[in-house]
């Protein structure tokens, strides 16, 4: 994982990931409502990447927070 990026670039990575993640929760959950057979092997799959979006996103809120900490004490 990059950790040369700056706080704030790192919190709007943190952005883009989560919205993924918020968009294809959002998009299962329509397929999962309309359909009438489901697939485990694929939904499993869906729920792996939604959990590695998440974390991805995550992992870039919790350096872009520590950066600005680091920024902020240096002051």
């Amino acid at each position: 994982m990059e950790t040369d990026a700056n706080a704030h670039e790192l919190l709007n990575e943190a952005t883009e990931w989560l919205q993924y993640s918020r968009g294809v929760t959002q998009l299962l959950a329509e397929l999962v409502h309309e359909s009438e057979e489901l697939d485990c092997a694929q939904m499993s799959l869906a729920l792996d990447a939604i959990g590695a979006m998440t974390q991805r996103g995550l992992w870039c809120l919790a350096e872009g927070r520590a950066g600005l900490v680091g920024v902020a004490a240096q002051r």
